[in-house]
């Protein structure tokens, strides 16, 4: 039985980010109890293997609804064949000014300019030692906000270094609208500078551990076809291995006249569907199958996951459409998707 309809509209009395943290504590304490069961009868196994990794179905979590890694194996009951967490950096921050998340319910659509906050790298990984989920595990790694542009790269490999051998994968975020100048590094030489010296520091990295990490690069949507073409040019220049599309939109288009239209941040969920598959196929058609691309972004469905795959796809992920469709979407997707 589907117990979100009954649940929803009392967390949509919360302001969105008490909501979001309360859903997770509740969804820990049912995990704690032996009860997830009534949640998602099971895992729908439709194993597919990318970037070398095998992972057990293509629908993923995406980063940003745990951020620290601290209800993994309470999420990794939801039927998810793989999980990303983060985005971290390297110290602990408190993020941006509250209120900071906005739910857009008319549009099945959220605001958000959290502005990475999080404990700290160090503490991500020793939640990631906590946990006893086995499957694929992506970490997302950003920037401090108050470390400047011109030094960026140096926080992205503290983490990369650190985070390396707990990670299936590591998950560079250059795209979030809501750090400062961040958006930057999708650009000219900072990007080139930042995947060369992310790739040479991979490659030392697995000598030294003897275990490949996968880097993948999460990218905009509010991008266009040049620097579209110009990013997949770039990923395949420098070997990178994935590449997620996308991140929220600055784009207000589709909540026009919305009460929270004015509100600076990321807009995800349904708006950003069309222009994140768009993305996809455009990436897809440049990348003609070098690199993998794994989609995000207004996926509510099973029909809107295989739109994604469709595309040019190999994995999805979701967010949004968990606070809108409730913890079983993995699984109603699973059910639809070929």
């Amino acid at each position: 039985m589907n117990y979100y309809p009954l649940i929803k509209p009392l967390l949509f009395q919360f302001d969105a980010e008490k909501a979001h943290t309360l859903s997770l504590k509740l969804l820990k304490v049912v995990h704690n109890l032996g009860l997830a069961g009534l949640i998602n009868p099971k895992i729908i196994a439709k194993p597919v293997t990318v970037m070398g990794l095998e992972f057990t179905n293509p629908v993923g979590l995406a980063a940003g609804l745990d951020k620290n890694g601290d209800y993994i194996d309470a999420l990794s009951g939801l039927g998810f064949g793989y999980i990303e967490i983060g985005t971290v950096t390297p110290r602990p921050q408190p993020g941006n000014p509250q209120p900071r998340l906005f739910r857009l319910p008319e549009h099945n659509a959220i605001i958000n300019r959290m502005g990475f906050n999080n404990q700290g790298v160090d503490y991500l990984l020793q939640q990631v030692d906590k946990s006893v989920y086995k499957g694929i595990l992506g970490i997302n790694i950003g920037k401090n906000f108050d470390t400047p542009i011109e030094n960026a790269t140096e926080d992205y490999l503290i983490s990369l270094r650190k985070a390396y051998l707990a990670a299936s994968y590591i998950t560079i975020n250059i795209s979030s609208p809501n750090t400062k100048n961040l958006r930057q590094l999708q650009q000219g030489d900072e990007i080139k500078n930042l995947l060369s010296a992310l790739k040479e520091e991979q490659q030392k990295l697995q000598v030294e551990h003897n275990k490949y990490t996968p880097i993948v690069v999460k990218i905009a949507p509010d991008l266009d076809d040049d620097e579209i073409l110009h990013i997949a040019q770039l990923l395949k220049e420098y070997a990178m291995d994935g590449v997620i599309a996308t991140n929220t939109t600055l784009d207000r288009s589709a909540v026009k006249n919305h009460q929270f239209e004015k509100e600076a941040g990321g807009l995800s969920g349904a708006p950003v569907r069309d222009k994140s598959t768009y993305v996809v196929k455009r990436l897809a058609e440049e990348l003609q199958g070098a690199i993998p691309i794994i989609a995000a972004g207004g996926i509510f469905s099973a029909e809107d996951a295989q739109a994604k795959l469709d595309a040019g796809a190999s994995l999805v992920q979701i967010y949004s459409g968990l606070i809108y469709k409730g913890p079983e979407l993995a699984y109603q997707i699973m059910q639809g998707i070929k």
